[in-house]
């Protein structure tokens, strides 16, 4: 029964078709949820370090349970992302339920989506790497699948890491930052792995070029399907849900620093390079995406097996909380410099 506490994670999508059903102010519920009472909860539970034995380990990892939890967000997210996007079609909504509308259903594809296809995007049957694809339509972030598998886990905690955020940078510079070279890199590592197999541009092999078809069909779809008003709709919640994702990559890795050896390469990612949370509730909502540490230490690692490692930097509340105050940069800066290691303080004054 206690794998069954991963079914929380369907609760914001569940709030989400609520808000939608009822309207009005009921469409900020999974907002006030997740940024006021997924907090608040947290400051009061307890920080979970424990971590499985190998008798453990052994039988999540053969239980199909946990893959069948993330499988199931596909089905879900479309259901409610077309519930959403056909009753705005068929209402006359005031502009509160629309930012409403937006802010909810960027939220379910930022939490359901993004972050499974965070999880299903490691993996090794090809069917679910393209599952996980295909959670990041919502979001227009479809290229998120190639920069964060064959750029960020390569240059994570280093200048060269779009995602990775610096020390002292406040959230909305790191925004502009990563979303821009993040797509810009996604095209230069396409580029690389067409010349590797001696492919070319118009290759089906390039998968940015499928990515943007597919992206531009999907905003053209629901265009003649609603209206294009509702297309713009669509537009405003991928850009809730991709920027969920830039908060979450800003605090996963802020201030952290890996050191440069002799040779110009820098050293191997370890525990010590990605910030750490087990607050349970985040734990739970975001599929152990906040044991962070442990995922960049052993990125092929399935979520339900992520370990707490003693020496990693520990965030001092959980990435729900973190994501609020991360939006207010004097607070984030207070609470979270003085957390930062200080060796990896002056590898980023030496631009190291």
């Amino acid at each position: 029964m206690k794998d069954l506490k991963y079914l929380t994670a369907y609760i914001v999508p569940i709030l989400c078709v609520i808000g939608i059903y009822y309207r009005g102010s009921a469409l900020y519920l999974t907002p006030l949820m997740v940024f006021t009472i997924v907090p608040l909860i947290e400051l009061i539970m307890p920080s979970l370090t424990s971590n499985l034995d190998a008798e453990s380990k052994e039988s999540k990892l053969k239980n199909k349970l946990f893959d069948i939890l993330l499988w199931l967000n596909v089905p879900i997210i479309f259901s409610v992302l077309i519930y959403g996007l056909y009753t705005y079609s068929i209402g006359n909504f005031e502009t509160y339920e629309v930012i409403g509308l937006i802010f909810t259903l960027g939220i379910v594809a930022g939490s359901n989506g993004i972050n499974v296809a965070h999880e299903l995007g490691h993996r090794q049957e090809s069917w679910e790497r393209f599952l996980g694809k295909i959670l990041l339509l919502p979001s227009l972030y479809m290229h998120f699948y190639i920069e964060h598998n064959y750029g960020h886990h390569l240059n994570a905690a280093t200048p060269e890491d779009p995602a990775s955020a610096r020390y002292n940078e406040n959230f909305y510079a790191f925004w502009w930052r990563s979303v821009i070279n993040q797509y810009k890199n996604s095209w230069s590592i396409q580029k690389r792995l067409l010349k590797v197999k001696d492919q070319s541009f118009y290759s089906i092999k390039n998968d940015m070029l499928w990515f943007t078809i597919i992206q531009l069909s999907y905003l053209l779809t629901i265009g003649i399907l609603f209206s294009w008003m509702t297309t713009m709709i669509a537009i405003g919640i991928a850009f809730i849900g991709f920027t969920l994702l830039e908060i979450i990559n800003y605090l996963e890795h802020y201030g952290l620093r890996r050191a440069k050896k002799k040779s110009g390469r820098y050293e191997v990612v370890k525990e010590i390079h990605s910030w750490n949370s087990n607050h349970a509730l985040g734990r739970i909502l975001l599929y152990e995406l906040t044991r962070h540490s442990d995922h960049h230490y052993r990125a092929n690692k399935k979520y339900q097996l992520l370990d707490y490692h003693e020496n990693s930097p520990q965030l001092p509340y959980g990435y729900p909380t973190m994501m609020v105050i991360a939006t207010i940069p004097p607070l984030w800066f207070l609470i979270v410099n003085k957390h930062v290691p200080q060796e990896m303080i002056e590898l980023s004054k030496n631009k190291n």
